[in-house]
């Protein structure tokens, strides 16, 4: 098996990768709020709703998650979702949690440097974007 052929996959596989972790947090945070209400930083709850939070949160990463899966706007997906994780991991701290949160992070990161895989929607958009200038301008 020539694994050189397969390298453009790896940064599908990552993308969708995340895309259902978020997405996966994000509808268990709208189906059981109470189980992520212990996880909102006190600086957050003493002037919002840990509900509230709680929800918010839930819909944007279920927003992010599935801009990641379609491959829409991956490069402010992947930038918003990595500044979400930093603030995560810099609130769990260093232990087992957060070790974890920041290799989601570092998965981020390289998704955003990377921006649109062969599979993104965003290329498929440009590349059709770019046939019918092409053909206006003719």
């Amino acid at each position: 098996m020539n694994l050189d052929k397969a390298k453009s996959t790896a940064p599908v596989i990552l993308r969708i990768g995340l895309s259902l972790v978020f997405l996966w947090f994000g509808i268990n945070q709208l189906l059981y709020p109470l189980n992520w209400i212990g996880w909102v930083p006190g600086f957050a709850s003493s002037t919002i709703d840990p509900f509230t939070i709680v929800f918010v949160n839930g819909i944007s990463e279920i927003v992010f998650g599935v801009l990641l899966l379609i491959g829409l706007y991956t490069r402010i997906a992947s930038f918003l979702l990595a500044l979400h994780m930093l603030g995560i991991t810099l609130s769990v701290g260093w232990n087992e949690i957060g070790v974890r949160d920041f290799g989601i992070l570092m998965a981020l990161i390289s998704v955003f440097l990377h921006g649109a895989d062969d599979y993104c929607l965003d290329k498929k958009l440009r590349k059709n974007r770019s046939i019918v200038k092409a053909n206006f301008l003719k």
